[in-house]
């Protein structure tokens, strides 16, 4: 078989802090609505951070039958609505012969958190052990990807990727190269993660990553690549793409969304936590990821950052960016949706995968909001405060998790 197939996105599902479907994260990331607010998900009356981005009404039993909602996390609920949409958007159904043969690779970089803690409360708490016998199965990270399988008939390969923050850009590229070589004709793909936990956001705090309003409004907590950031705001959310052979695309008459033309990943290896402040790491994975998709920097019309408003990965991607682009990096739009949707760690690349195609499609550039002082070192145009329509061709996403890793996709827009 050929190595060089196109390969095209048909069904894209997401359930985001500031949207549950695509046309309302489309439309909050285009005006730059923000998903931040108080946490309701459990009291934080011990935490020093009271805010998190979380998917607000969430019912799992409108997505699936209401004995799967009963027995999996959270993690796993919002991964298989997230999938459920997506494969609705690409009109396929479960007797699909494609779909049987399908692959299934998600990212999630820490799994089922909710339940995980609620079983340890339990042991600890009360005389008996009282623990659940089907804790394991609900907390093992793969038991979104497993669920998406059985749930809808899907038997191909099945797997789930963690690399912290870069997890979902690891899935999707992973999904894309099986494509590409001949591997499948199809893999549904993307990420999830629901982290906003007790004990979790704990965990985070203790790191001293997790940022705090600047003026009293817990919405302007994000804020990538302001002078004033001080940490990100911890987010929960999936987003699941349908990847898709162009032919069998073609074929059954599907809708193709955007095309994936360029995937690349690396490691650092410089620090567990930190990136490495040059950002020579991450500027290899940005050239790599466009040879990938035989494309050169000139060809890049507007990155989908990492942005997650730190103040070590903010300045380290500004260098990488202006490293990979030259003298042309401050006339390319950059933009953060993690201003809008906090950090959602392992389906972050997902859910920026998500907003890349949109920008594709519809030709609108998502911004970065809560911009207000500029950072001299990072003067880039980070599209502040304000989205704009842009007739854009080649979109890169950048991820980059703890462990040094870097992960950049190439999106390219679709023209009949």
């Amino acid at each position: 078989m050929s190595k060089n197939r196109k390969v095209v996105i048909t069904g894209i599902g997401v359930l985001a802090p500031n949207g549950k479907t695509l046309h309302e994260f489309k439309d909050a990331i285009f005006s730059g609505k923000s998903g931040i607010g108080p946490i309701t998900r459990f009291d934080p009356m011990r935490l020093k951070t009271k805010i998190a981005a979380e998917v607000k009404l969430f019912e799992p039993a409108d997505y699936m039958p209401l004995p799967l909602a009963r027995k999996t996390d959270r993690f796993a609920q919002l991964g298989i609505a997230a999938a459920k949409m997506a494969l609705d958007d690409a009109r396929f159904e479960n007797e699909h012969l494609g779909l049987q043969q399908a692959a299934v690779i998600f990212g999630s970089g820490l799994g089922g958190c909710n339940f995980h803690e609620e079983m340890i409360y339990q042991y600890v708490l009360s005389e008996e052990s009282g623990v659940s016998a089907s804790t394991i199965p609900r907390i093992t990270p793969n038991a979104v990807s497993a669920h998406i399988a059985i749930h809808n008939k899907i038997k191909g390969s099945n797997q789930v990727i963690s690399t912290a923050c870069s997890s979902s850009a690891n899935a999707i590229g992973e999904a894309f190269h099986r494509i590409r070589r001949g591997d499948n004709d199809i893999v549904v793909t993307g990420g999830v993660e629901a982290p906003v936990t007790n004990v979790n956001m704990a965990f985070y705090e203790a790191m001293m990553v997790l940022g705090s309003s600047l003026t009293g409004q817990v919405q302007d907590a994000s804020r990538p690549f302001d002078a004033t950031r001080n940490g990100f705001v911890m987010g929960e959310g999936s987003a699941c793409l349908i990847l898709e052979e162009y032919e069998h695309a073609l074929t059954r008459g599907a809708h193709i969304h955007a095309e994936i033309v360029g995937f690349s990943s690396n490691c650092g290896a410089y620090h567990m936590v930190a990136p490495n402040p040059e950002g020579t790491d991450a500027m290899e994975a940005m050239r790599a990821a466009v040879n990938d998709a035989q494309l050169k920097p000139e060809d890049i019309d507007y990155i989908s950052a990492h942005g997650t408003s730190t103040k070590l990965n903010d300045i380290s991607e500004t260098r990488a960016i202006k490293l990979f682009l030259g003298k042309r990096a401050s006339k390319v739009p950059v933009s953060s949706i993690k201003s809008m949707i906090g950090h959602t760690i392992g389906a972050s690349g997902a859910i920026q995968a998500v907003a890349s195609c949109l920008a594709l499609e519809h030709g609108f550039l998502p911004p970065t909001i809560n911009f207000q002082r500029p950072d001299p070192e990072c003067d880039l145009d980070y599209v502040p405060n304000q989205g704009r329509k842009e007739n854009i061709h080649f979109v890169m996403s950048n991820s980059f998790g703890f462990g040094s890793n870097n992960v950049v996709l190439i999106f390219k827009k679709f023209l009949n």
